[in-house]
């Protein structure tokens, strides 16, 4: 951690309106104009490729913002990351292949997990225990369990950790909720969230030798140990029971998170309690269309319960392999009033009156850049972030696991919402966390 006097001097010096630099992230120009280096947030980044890519690059082009260092398991990535770093902020960060030295380094304020879904946890929960702050990606882990042992960090430790659902942060999605919380389309009981977007076949191709400069055996950390093959590696990981959530924690995510929050924002509107976690939960599906070694459904359809009077009712619809607009978006949430509806997609939102009519729209940026900044300036004021781990990004995680696990059992499960554990269902509950956690990678007790 760094020295109370620097962290006071943080919380006053770390300003949001001059800190994102949009022309040096977006159109790739020259490093941005820094921040002096007394108020820059110094940052790590655990993984560079892929999404975990934008995420240091974007870091790099805050203006009060320093990627100091970087990590990653595969070492032929960390060149080019270097080189996209300096180039960003003017200056290159250190670099690394064990996140552990980025938990111990005290220089660092901040941690970013960018890595597969079945490596959230751990980072996130030392970093914590560490002193630190952490953006850590969607879901907020690999099982239900992760997540509540996230929480215990960040709440034991007094720590942000904001997640990556920047949809919670993008303004366009922002002026939706306001809509609707006009109470223009009346009462509300029904939200639904589809993904559509078309994906190819990962094939079947055989097991193989890690590349060289891989750490294959760090990279499948708490997964059993078996041989490598390229389709369980980067980019396809998300696919398989080890390491990912499938589509359902990859966009699912997000599409179940906005739907939420938009029922949510209606409730509360009507001076009801927001929405939380379901009571019941039942998904139908499998791997129907695809002939590979996918395991996680391509084809789903989740329906999530809620008690109450009345009660309410979240839909999720999968179907990677038949690219057809749904309300004219491949993927987004809809809310159904009973004076209207509200279709929100990914750079846009209408809303419609009982007669199909266009009554109000909106649109707007959804890069995830003013998400990375709430995230520092939250890191300033220590004020709870918009994707709040606690409060808003492990609920809509437990959505998608908790499918997943309606899926995997095969019918339909019932939540406790204040001890997340299903009702009298011992198999169900099994599938909350990992059967074991491959040594030395445990989740970590915190303390």
């Amino acid at each position: 951690m760094k020295t109370i006097p620097r962290r006071q001097f943080l919380k006053t010096s770390l300003g949001s309106a001059a800190a994102i630099s949009v022309a040096s992230r977006v159109a790739g120009a020259e490093s941005v104009s820094k921040a002096p280096a007394s108020e820059r947030l110094q940052v790590g980044c655990i993984g560079v490729g892929g999404r975990a890519g934008y995420l240091m690059q974007t870091f790099a082009g805050l203006r009060n913002a320093d990627v100091a260092t970087i990590c990653d398991i595969d070492s032929r990535r960390l060149a080019g990351a270097v080189l996209s770093v300096e180039k960003a902020q003017g200056t290159k960060p250190k670099t690394e292949t064990d996140f552990r030295k980025l938990v111990e380094d005290s220089k660092l304020d901040a941690l970013v997990v960018g890595t597969p879904d079945h490596w959230h946890a751990i980072p996130t929960i030392l970093g914590c225990i560490a002193g630190k702050d952490v953006y850590v990606e969607k879901p907020d882990g690999h099982n239900m369990e992760e997540g509540l042992r996230m929480i215990d960090a960040a709440r034991r430790h007094k720590r942000i950790i904001q997640l990556g659902t920047q949809s919670r942060t993008s303004e366009h999605f922002r002026s939706a909720m306001a809509y609707i919380r006009s109470g223009k389309l009346g009462r509300c009981l029904v939200a639904k969230g589809w993904e559509s977007a078309k994906q190819g076949s990962i094939g079947r191709p055989p097991d193989s030798e890690p590349p060289p400069g891989v750490d294959y055996d760090t990279w499948l950390g708490p997964a059993p140990k078996r041989p490598f093959n390229v389709r369980r590696f980067h980019g396809n990981w998300r696919w398989f029971f080890d390491y990912g959530t499938g589509d359902l924690g990859n966009d699912g995510v997000h599409r179940l998170d906005i739907a939420r929050w938009a029922l949510s924002t209606a409730t509360e509107a009507l001076g009801e309690p927001p929405l939380g976690l379901p009571t019941a939960i039942c998904a139908s599906g499998g791997k129907w269309y695809f002939d590979d070694m996918q395991e996680w459904p391509d084809t789903l359809q989740v329906t999530y319960e809620y008690a109450g009077n009345p009660g309410k009712i979240l839909t999720y619809e999968m179907r990677v392999w038949s690219p057809y607009d749904y309300y004219g978006n491949e993927e987004g949430a809809v809310l159904y009033g009973d004076q209207g509806y509200i279709v929100i997609g990914n750079s846009s939102w209408q809303a419609f009156d009982p007669q199909h009519k266009v009554v109000a729209r909106g649109s707007g940026d959804n890069s995830g850049i003013t998400h990375i900044q709430n995230f520092v300036d939250c890191v300033k004021s220590r004020k709870k972030p918009n994707a709040d781990l606690e409060t808003v990004g492990h609920i809509s995680s437990v959505l998608c696991h908790a499918g997943n696990i309606s899926w995997r059992v095969g019918r339909k499960i019932f939540l406790d919402p204040k001890t997340e554990r299903f009702i009298n269902d011992d198999e169900a509950n099994k599938l909350r966390t990992r059967p074991e956690y491959r040594k030395p990678w445990v989740l970590p007790e915190v303390v």
